[in-house]
C-alpha cells in the first residue's frame, strides 16, 4: 500500500502500468477499489493508471473532520488543490482525467483551472445542474439511511471505507451530496472553460439523473463528445465495464493517444 502526505493528510494511492498517465477520480460513495474492472484493460492498452482515495474516502485520512469539510465551500477548491499536489508529487506534468459522478466534478474543475495540464477528460454519470437545492434532491433520491440498505450494499461500503466510517459517510452523502453542497448546483458555467477534448458518458437508466443531464453537459463543452450507454444504471463502471472501457479507449484513440 502506498501513501503520500498532502496538506498534512495521509492519502492512499496506486499506480499501475506504464505509458501516458490516466488519473481516475472516484465518485462520492467510492474509492480506488471501485475501478477493479476498469483499470486492467487500460493498462493492457499501454496506459499508466493512477488512482487515489480523495481526502476522507477509502484508506485516506481526515475522517474525523470530514463531515464539516464535506458540505463546506472548501470542498471543491480543496479537491482541485489536492489533485494538483498529488500529480506534482508524482512529477506528472500532463495527463488524462477520468471522473465518475462526483469525480467528474473534480475533473471539470481541475481542467478549467489548469488547462495546460489536462490532455483529455472523460466524465461518467456526472450531474450537470439541479433545479432544487441538493439537500432536497438527495433526500428524495436516498430516502433510506445506512442501516436500511441491503446487506450486500452495507458490506461493500464497509470494505471500501472501514466499519467505523462507512455509516456516517453514507448518511452524510445521502443528505447533502459532497461536491454539490446544500444549494442549487450548476456546472454549466464551468464547462465552457474546459478547452481540452471531453467525453461525456451517460447511462440511460440512472436512478439519480435523467439522460438529458448528459446532453446538457455535452452541449456546454467546447470540445465535447457524448456517448449514451443503453440499459445501463448509474454506476456505469459496474453495469457496463466493457462498454465503459471501449468508449474511453476509442475516445483517446481519436485524439492521438496510444
Amino acid at each position: 500500500m502506498a501513501f503520500t502526505n498532502i496538506n498534512g493528510i495521509k492519502i492512499y494511492y496506486e499506480i499501475h502500468g506504464n505509458g501516458e498517465p490516466l488519473v481516475l477520480l472516484h465518485h462520492g460513495f467510492g474509492c480506488t477499489k471501485m475501478w477493479k474492472n476498469i483499470y486492467p484493460p487500460l493498462i493492457e492498452k499501454g496506459y499508466q493508471v493512477v488512482m487515489y482515495d480523495r481526502r476522507g474516502y477509502g484508506s485516506s485520512d481526515d475522517k474525523k473532520d470530514f463531515k464539516e469539510f464535506y458540505v463546506s465551500d472548501r470542498f471543491r477548491p480543496e479537491s482541485v488543490n489536492e489533485l494538483n499536489q498529488f500529480v506534482a508529487f508524482l512529477r506528472i506534468d500532463s495527463f488524462h482525467l477520468i471522473g465518475q459522478c462526483e469525480g467528474g466534478v473534480v475533473a471539470v474543475d481541475y481542467a478549467a483551472q489548469y488547462p495546460a495540464r489536462v490532455k483529455t477528460i472523460v466524465t461518467s454519470s456526472t450531474q450537470c445542474y439541479s433545479e432544487i437545492p441538493m439537500y432536497e434532491f438527495n433526500n428524495q433520491k436516498f430516502p433510506d439511511l445506512f442501516q436500511a440498505l441491503e446487506p450486500a450494499q452495507k458490506q461493500k461500503f464497509m470494505e471500501w471505507h472501514g466499519e467505523d466510517f462507512a455509516e456516517p459517510l453514507y448518511n452524510q452523502f445521502s443528505r447533502f451530496g459532497g461536491a454539490y453542497g446544500k444549494d442549487v448546483f450548476d456546472l454549466r458555467p464551468q464547462l465552457s472553460h474546459v478547452t481540452c477534448p471531453a467525453l461525456v458518458l451517460y447511462p440511460d437508466r440512472s436512478f439519480l439523473f435523467d439522460v438529458d443531464q448528459g446532453v446538457a453537459f455535452y452541449r456546454h463543452l467546447p470540445e465535447g463528445e457524448l456517448a449514451v450507454l443503453p440499459k445501463c444504471g448509474h454506476n456505469t463502471y459496474e453495469y457496463k465495464p466493457k462498454e465503459y472501457v471501449w468508449h474511453v479507449l476509442g475516445f483517446l484513440a481519436r485524439h492521438g493517444t496510444c
